[in-house]
């Protein structure tokens, strides 16, 4: 018997445009100050999450999402906020099986999406 490992790879992207905006907006020091803020406040959020499926709290992940997805456009996440959508959607659906599978690439994607806005910090806008 075998057993097959998935890994799943999205691509996920920054959206330049809306960070350029942000540094316009608020100068470099206030943009970074901004970019740092909205990461910590995203893996918070996203920790926040799991603890929130575990517990079948399905309002407040609900919630939690909403204010995820504020977060990500702010800071040119689409793909993030996207996805945090998707999680709303299978909540309001009411399936808990959804809500994993969607969760679970929320997740993921988030990761990735943390990691490429990281990676931008090091090249000026």
């Amino acid at each position: 018997m075998y057993v097959l490992q998935m890994r799943p790879v999205e691509q996920v992207r920054v959206d330049q445009e809306r960070l350029g905006i942000l540094y316009d907006q608020l100068g470099e020091t206030g943009a970074e100050d901004v970019v740092c803020r909205a990461m910590e406040e995203l893996a918070l959020r996203m920790s926040h999450c799991n603890r929130l499926y575990q517990a079948s709290n399905w309002p407040e992940l609900r919630k939690n999402c909403r204010s995820l997805i504020a977060i990500a456009e702010q800071v040119g996440m689409e793909k993030l906020a996207h996805v945090a959508g998707n999680v709303i959607c299978a909540i309001d659906q009411t399936s808990p099986v959804a809500i994993g599978a969607t969760l679970t690439r929320l997740i993921r994607i988030g990761d990735r999406s943390l990691t490429a806005i990281w990676d931008t910090q090091d090249f000026p806008l």
